[in-house]
């Protein structure tokens, strides 16, 4: 299987994405401060520019039964786009500790695809490697992308 590593922007930041074509399938991804921009999934620079709400048909690695999280990476995969859960929230859903859950969250492989920047806690933000501006980068432009689309529901409703 051939992997593809590619960089595009996000803000002041990069994002390195490796991925498999044929298998539609991403490995990794992380946030780094330099590296030229390169190709990379057409879903992963659509959902940075907000003109996507999934990465399909790109899965992640984390997602194949047998890899470690894999029930915490399920169910913070399946918070809705915009939304947020809590540490405990998500330890709930898997059956396990809200500890495990941040240590599930710091080895993520695949942030943005299984997305732990929907993942906070009780009082706050939590953290976020290497950035906490990351994540509120990433919750603002969720929310920012839903503002605009209920505004153009709302728009054509009113013109029924």
């Amino acid at each position: 299987m051939d992997i593809s590593t590619g960089i595009c922007r996000f803000g002041l930041w990069r994002v390195r994405v490796e991925w498999s074509e044929e298998a539609h399938l991403i490995h990794r991804i992380s946030f780094v401060r330099s590296g030229d921009d390169s190709p990379v999934p057409q879903a992963v620079s659509r959902y940075l520019s907000g003109k996507a709400e999934s990465f399909d048909p790109y899965g992640s690695i984390a997602l194949s039964r047998g890899y470690p999280f894999y029930d915490i990476y399920k169910a913070v995969s399946e918070i809705p786009y915009g939304e947020v859960r809590t540490y405990s929230e998500i330890a709930e859903a898997s059956g396990t500790h809200h500890r495990t859950v941040g240590v599930a969250m710091r080895r993520n492989p695949t942030p943005l695809i299984i997305p732990c920047h929907r993942v906070v806690s009780k009082t706050g933000l939590g953290g976020y490697s290497p950035d906490i501006s990351i994540k509120k980068d990433l919750l603002n432009l969720e929310k920012k992308v839903l503002r605009k689309k209920s505004r153009s529901a709302n728009a054509a409703s009113d013109e029924e």
